[in-house]
């Protein structure tokens, strides 16, 4: 074994101990026992190889062992119950727009706003064609040896997209031997059964280690109706049509429509999927002063959501309409008519009647991904006789998605055959699949997607005689996404909205720098600086300065100022017209529906974002165990890419502002027909609060205490710390998890866990509501049957606590990706190494 060998698993086994000892905590030092074996190690948040992985900035660590004992099955699942997370994101729970990804949202401000790292590189963007975030999805839980959370702002190091934090994960290397895992879970009501198995194999082989890996999971589906809490929906649009707002009375004639239709019998509550991946490492020593290091990676997946049959909306021409249909709905429109005073409130028949139907005779709206992520990383490193090192490397991602949508409705085919065959659509009573086949009025919408990256990089790093720290490097980035809706949907004839293709690319090219100096023993200083030139803007500086403080031992403060940017990508510069069903309240109530038509615009002259942050806090070893940070953090974005907030336009119309009217492309009438939210730089984000851990190990006990506290959060001049609603999601000002592990035996481990959500505060049609403060409780257990075989059991959300009522929520009358939709959730899992 050669000397960097020897040094390089010294370095691995003090990491991995520093990462054993903390589960889920901020990073603190490696224990100083033995401190002077150990060599420099890589740390999130810099490209300074150092001997302390404390630095300036704040980081979180999640280790494999405390993911296996919590029962978790994927990255999104883990980094959604952080304290840090808030806002809206993408995950299991989330049926309507998905597309089947899983996304995270570090302070709410957007998960574009968090980059996602495999290995310290970057991962390609990776749900279904031309997306602006990685799908969490793609990376398996089996190969991850710990998850880095960066806290602060990054762009001076990682440049782009680190504006609310980084996410580094860290893959298993120097594996020895072969791991098989099982795992399984269902609900306490029988459903949403879920499991898969893993294996991970290593060994010596060509002068170095390879790992070889392989995981499938897959998913159950729950369905909205079959939990207690959740209400009937109440959908104007039924299974029997209504022309003009009224609905056949049996006689021949009409009457104003009554009834409602309940969608969650036929809409997921958790979405079904399954993943299969393959993975492989391999890290070799070429030459006594240089290393090989291959990463391999792929991941298949395929996902469904299923909503309500579709709601066909048309406005039929009424001069094609038979008139005795006409003259039905006339007549009752002239009994209500009477009734009514004002007469510009009377019911009038124009050029065209509204038509309603929904679709259950077709079946419910089936959605269908089917997504394959690439990615492929080589790199060398060199060791100089200073002790400095060289790395060039070269990364390729790719992901390709085919969606589809089956039982979609042919706008088109269906008017023609409304005009053709009245007696069919006007009677109210059920209508034959196969007429609607004959009719081509059924079909199964297909899409297409992709996303291309390409990063060749290369860097100088090293540590002076003087203990000074430095890094220079420089990286090239290609990167591209295309989507290609349907042609029915591109031509607008589905019922669906309408939306056009996207399809486009940009380069970058990058150098950067970065020093560590200590001014004294106790005393440091940190500074980075990177330019970013884009073939679509032009260029963008950032830096960074921080600094640490020893007062004494056991206490530091540290602090970093630092600036950001965060460039348009492929979907905000070149995305196609694309119509969005959001849920609003139309101050009208001309739309009953809460999903209403929203056109989605891009801007290909879009400019970067801009960002400056700060955090400034302490890191207190207390006593012997016991240690504590407190970190204050504060984000300002300026000329953001955003749409403007429909809802607050719609209303500010309502009050008579002409100014948002026009800003939505709305009437001060009402009318929402051609209602528009184009990306523009004219978006607004600030925000502040507060990280709190307290980590204590005492005997056979490990409590962990990881506190947020959301000082505020502003957003195009709104506020919404302490708010919650469908469309911003939800921003606790206090969110805390509690973990206390204890060590029965030396082969017996028990762990518990708490997930706290202060309560917030939304407004729905003007009325207040408030949601109370919920804890989710969690258990398990693990034992080691012999030093091979572990068995690992617990229960998530230990007493089925409920979502709280969320009026104006996005689905299930809650905010899904907020709370938990699915209930008590029974889980096992057991692994074997030999």
């Amino acid at each position: 074994m050669s000397l960097r060998t020897a040094r390089k698993n010294i370095v691995s086994r003090g990491v991995m101990f520093a990462l054993a000892a903390t589960s889920v905590t901020s990073v603190q030092a490696i224990a100083e026992e033995g401190a002077e074996e150990i060599e420099r190690i890589a740390v999130t948040g810099s490209r300074i190889s150092r001997t302390d992985i404390e630095t300036a900035s704040p980081v979180t660590v999640i280790s494999a062992d405390f993911i296996a004992k919590s029962g978790f099955t994927s990255v999104q699942e883990i980094l959604a119950m952080q304290p840090a997370a808030a806002g809206m994101s993408l995950g299991a729970t989330s049926n309507n727009g998905s597309g089947g990804s899983a996304t995270v949202n570090l302070r709410g401000m957007g998960s574009q706003r968090t980059l996602v790292l495999l290995n310290g590189r970057r991962m390609v963007a990776s749900g279904t064609g031309a997306d602006s975030s990685v799908d969490l999805n793609t990376i398996p839980v089996s190969m991850i040896q710990s998850i880095e959370i960066l806290k602060d702002g990054a762009s001076a190091i990682y440049g782009s997209d680190a504006i609310a934090g980084v996410i580094n994960i860290i893959t298993k290397k120097d594996f020895e031997g072969t791991e098989i895992t099982a795992d399984g879970s269902i609900t306490d009501k029988g459903d949403g059964e879920s499991g898969g198995f893993s294996i991970l194999h290593g060994r010596e082989f060509a002068g170095g280690n390879l790992v070889l890996g392989v995981q499938y999971s897959k998913r159950g589906e729950v369905i909205q109706s079959d939990r207690d809490f959740v209400p009937a929906g109440e959908s104007s649009f039924i299974p029997g049509g209504s022309l003009g707002g009224m609905v056949p009375d049996g006689n021949s004639g009409f009457k104003p429509r009554e009834e409602s239709y309940d969608y969650t019998t036929s809409s997921y509550a958790q979405t079904p999927n399954e993943l299969l991946s393959l993975f492989t490492s391999f890290n070799s020593e070429i030459a006594d002063d240089t290393e090989l290091s291959i990463d391999l990676m792929y991941t298949r997946r395929e996902s469904n959501q299923q909503m309500a049959p579709q709601p066909a909306n048309i406005d039929l021409i009424t001069s094609k309409i038979d008139p005795t249909y006409i003259k039905g709905i006339q007549d009752v429109y002239d009994e209500l008519n009477s009734d009514i005073a004002d007469s510009d409130d009377h019911y009038v028949i124009g050029d065209t009647i509204n038509y309603r139907r929904r679709m259950t005779d077709a079946g419910p709206r089936i959605y269908g991904q089917e997504t394959d992520t690439y990615r492929a990383s080589v790199a060398l490193t060199g060791y100089l006789s200073n002790d400095a090192q060289w790395e060039m490397s070269a990364t390729y991602g790719r992901n390709d998605s085919k969606d589809s949508v089956a039982n979609s409705i042919h706008a088109g085919n269906m008017e023609k055959s409304i005009y053709a065959n009245p007696e069919d659509w006007f009677s109210g009573e059920p209508m034959d699949n196969d007429f609607l086949a004959s009719e081509k009025i059924m079909y199964t919408e297909e899409n297409q997607g992709g996303n291309e990256q390409f990063i060749l990089a290369a860097g100088y790093s090293g540590i002076s005689e003087s203990d000074i720290g430095y890094a220079v490097g420089v990286e090239s980035r290609f990167e591209s996404g295309y989507y290609t809706p349907d042609l029915i949907t591109q031509a607008g004839d589905s019922t669906a909205a309408q939306q056009a293709p996207t399809e486009g690319n940009y380069s970058v090219q990058s150098i950067y720098g970065e020093i560590s100096v200590p001014v004294t023993d106790s005393f440091t200083v940190e500074a980075a600086t990177r330019y970013d030139n884009y073939s679509t803007f032009g260029g963008a500086a950032t830096w960074k300065l921080g600094a640490t403080y020893t007062i004494i031992d056991g206490l530091m403060f540290r602090a970093v100022a630092a600036t950001g940017f965060r460039a348009p990508n492929v979907s905000e510069l070149y995305g196609g017209n694309t119509g969005s069903f959001d849920y609003l309240a139309d101050p009208w109530e001309n739309e009953l529906d809460p999903q209403i038509k929203v056109n989605y615009t891009s801007d290909a002259d879009l400019q970067p974002e801009e960002s400056e942050s700060f955090t400034a806090g302490v890191v207190w070893e207390i006593a012997d165990g016991l240690s504590t940070t407190m970190d204050y953090w504060s984000f300002d974005i300026t000329n953001a890419i955003s749409r403007v907030n429909v809802q607050a336009e719609m209303k500010k119309c309502d009050e008579g502002d002409l100014v948002a009217c026009a800003t939505i492309n709305i009437t001060p009438k009402g009318d929402l027909s051609n209602m528009t939210a184009m990306l523009t730089n004219i978006g607004h984000q600030k925000t502040s609060g507060i990280d709190w851990n307290v980590s204590y190990t005492a005997g056979i006990f490990r409590v962990t205490l990881d506190t947020t506290y959301l000082i505020e959060f502003e957003e195009d001049n709104n506020s919404y710390e302490g708010t919650i609603d469908g469309n911003m999601g939800g921003y606790s000002q206090l969110k805390s998890n509690l973990s206390i592990s204890a060590d029965i035996s030396e082969d017996w481990n028990l762990l518990y866990t708490a997930n706290y959500i202060q309560g917030m505060d939304g407004v729905n049609y003007g009325d207040e509501f408030t949601t109370d403060d919920v804890v989710y409780h969690n258990i398990s257990t693990a034992y080691h049957v012999n030093d091979a075989w572990q068995v690992t059991g617990g229960i998530k959300n230990l007493f089925d606590t409920e979502p709280e009522e969320v009026p104006n929520g996005n689905d299930m009358n809650t905010v899904p990706n907020i709370y938990d939709v699915v209930g008590r959730i029974f889980f096992v899992n057991t692994s074997y190494k030999f």
